[in-house]
């Protein structure tokens, strides 16, 4: 292990980087290196440790700062934690995925990708955990990190001082079919919603969705976006504040270049972290093979009707239309074949003797509510906060989730 200090203002960030075997039940294939940064306050040096369990797939955890608050729960967090960021494997400071490294072929590519699920992630985290000298800690997962916690629980629950989950209790043992066909459903109704709110936007989305199709739609980067792409701007729609961030970039005129700049920021399956789109079917892969299930499930309402938006509803056309990402389509067409291992397993998790916190959010875009109440059935000890105040980013809005998780953590708060 390596380690090095730096301290900013009220904080002190110590930084871990640790070998690890690629695959933890293989050690003869390899080893990657994974980063993780201890953020403890002044003070707080024999505070636990809270491990941050970062969404995505195939993003790294934030870059901590006070003053502005970077994230925005982390002052809060430093009340009662010290807080470890984990870059997940592939990720920021750990060893990258992508150009840098050549793995020589799609074949070697997707095998090498088929370590990179929670499952492992969780064996890093437990080889951090020991790196500290902490016989337990607690966790908190956003979205694909509350998977991540979900799959902690099932199998090293005795590592566990408690879990905090934000729009991540995923459906157990639901093929990924019925995942994919609920949350089209859910934004279908999000569609129109936002329709309510912005009348005329539907005829916006109509009109750019033609000029998309005719080769209009051009990013900066020389590619043409396609209607299939087009639609998942409606991704903003599941966080707060997107269905107006998404209203101010359709009010731009599309041969601007603020348009297409903004357009690019804007479209969630770009190329900064290739394993967002390359990996992301995998995250709601509980013991299948994925094969395109959000093409698959797509309804035929939403197909005819343009102004119907996606979520995070990868097409498989994307990695021929998105240069940036076509270097990843045959691996992405292996993955979507690959036979994944079970994560959860629900006799475990009735055995789990951890206290749960978590927040469903009752219009989650990518967490069905129906299968987080079902998942949170499961668990022995797991406090639910269903609200409609926040949509899937609610821990981002601030240090009002996790307050009010942290106090039905403890027994501060009662249900």
């Amino acid at each position: 292990m390596r380690t090095s200090t730096d301290r900013l203002p009220g904080l002190t960030l110590t930084n871990l980087f640790l070998d690890v075997p690629l695959d933890h039940a293989n050690d003869g294939a390899g080893t990657i290196e994974v980063f993780a940064r201890v953020v403890t306050g002044e003070g707080g040096e024999d505070k636990p440790y809270l491990v941050f369990l970062q969404g995505g797939p195939g993003h790294e955890a934030p870059r901590p700062s006070l003053g502005p608050d970077n994230p925005p729960w982390l002052r809060r967090a430093l009340q009662d934690y010290q807080v470890v960021m984990l870059d997940q494997r592939g990720t920021g400071r750990s060893t990258p995925f992508g150009p840098a490294s050549d793995l020589a072929g799609s074949e070697a590519t997707a095998e090498y990708l088929t370590h990179f699920r929670a499952d492992e992630i969780v064996n890093d985290c437990e080889a951090v955990r020991e790196a500290l000298g902490a016989r337990t800690w607690t966790i908190l997962g956003q979205s694909f990190g509350g998977f991540t916690a979900l799959h902690y629980l099932s199998v090293r629950p005795e590592s566990l001082a408690g879990a905090v989950i934000t729009g991540g209790l995923s459906a157990v043992q639901h093929p990924i079919e019925d995942v994919y066909a609920a949350t089209w459903q859910i934004m279908v109704g999000k569609s129109e919603q936002y329709y309510r709110w912005f009348p005329g936007d539907r005829e916006r989305i109509r009109q750019l969705t033609g000029l998309a199709a005719a080769g209009e739609i051009v990013l900066p980067n020389g590619d043409a976006v396609s209607p299939d792409r087009l639609r998942t701007l409606g991704h903003k729609l599941g966080a707060q504040g997107g269905a107006e961030q998404l209203h101010y970039l359709l009010e731009l005129d599309h041969r601007s270049p603020a348009f297409a700049h903004d357009l690019a920021a804007a479209l969630p399956f770009g190329a900064r972290n290739p394993l967002y789109a390359v990996f992301h079917e995998s995250s709601y892969a509980d013991g299948v093979r994925t094969r395109w299930a959000a093409d698959r499930t797509m309804p035929d309402a939403v197909r005819e009707d343009p102004t119907l938006l996606a979520g995070e509803h990868l097409h498989r056309s994307l990695f021929a239309e998105a240069s940036e990402l076509n270097g990843w389509a045959e691996a992405a067409d292996l993955l979507a074949e690959h036979p994944w291992p079970q994560l959860y397993f629900p006799e475990k998790l009735a055995e789990a003797d951890v206290p749960v916190a978590a927040a469903v959010y009752a219009r989650d875009a990518y967490v069905p509510l129906e299968y987080s109440l079902e998942t949170a059935a499961m668990l022995p000890d797991c406090r639910t906060w269903v609200t409609s105040e926040y949509e899937h980013n609610g821990l981002r809005m601030g240090s009002g989730v996790l307050d009010h998780l942290l106090g039905l953590l403890s027994g501060r708060r009662w249900l």
